[in-house]
């Protein structure tokens, strides 16, 4: 694989986590399932690679309600891998230390944050993170920062695949990112 920098290529990370309608059952915590990854060439204006790592939680199972808003099912992350093989594929399959990343809002970092404090897994990724959502907010000249599902519309842009899937929602966030970047409004420092 090619070690050199790559300043233009940007990783877009969407997570989905064990979640219930309403409170958790005793003893169990939020823990990612399902990791999307969409690469971006910043230069080029298009998303390069679509990826999807499934996770098999160890604190929690997915619940009905989960895999309603979702589509994974219990079986389905039960083959998934365990969360710190996630984290060492993501710095070595796709230089997640190294490289930029963005998400939509700060749910996914601080999702990550917790989760590999808790579980003393090695963070994966560098310190270059943007809150896509703050320069989606600023290029369109709103005042409200707006979900996902909203800012494609306000873009003129596609909801692809299925909302609340990581795979097709980090897509659809590095559509709304390319948007951004038309506008001349993407960060070039992708600052935390």
């Amino acid at each position: 694989m090619d070690k050199e920098p790559q300043p233009h290529l940007l990783n877009v990370i969407d997570i989905e986590a064990t979640c219930w309608d309403g409170q958790p059952p005793p003893g169990a915590v939020s823990e990612i399932i399902e990791i999307g990854l969409t690469v971006v060439d910043l230069h080029a204006r298009e998303r390069l690679a679509r990826h999807r790592v499934l996770v098999r939680p160890a604190r929690s199972s997915v619940s009905a309600f989960c895999t309603e808003l979702t589509g994974l099912t219990r079986a389905e992350v039960d083959t998934g891998l365990p969360f710190a093989d996630a984290c060492r594929l993501l710095a070595a399959e796709h230089r997640a230390g190294t490289r930029a990343w963005a998400s939509w809002g700060d749910y996914d970092r601080k999702q990550f944050t917790l989760q590999c404090r808790a579980t003393g897994t090695p963070y994966p990724f560098g310190h270059r993170h943007t809150n896509a959502k703050i320069p989606f907010t600023t290029a369109h000249g709103l005042r409200e920062r707006p979900g996902m599902a909203q800012a494609l519309r306000i873009a003129g842009l596609p909801l692809e695949g299925r909302h609340h899937s990581g795979a097709d929602d980090a897509w659809n966030i590095a559509a709304l990112i390319l948007d951004v970047v038309a506008r001349d409004g993407w960060p070039s420092e992708n600052p935390l």
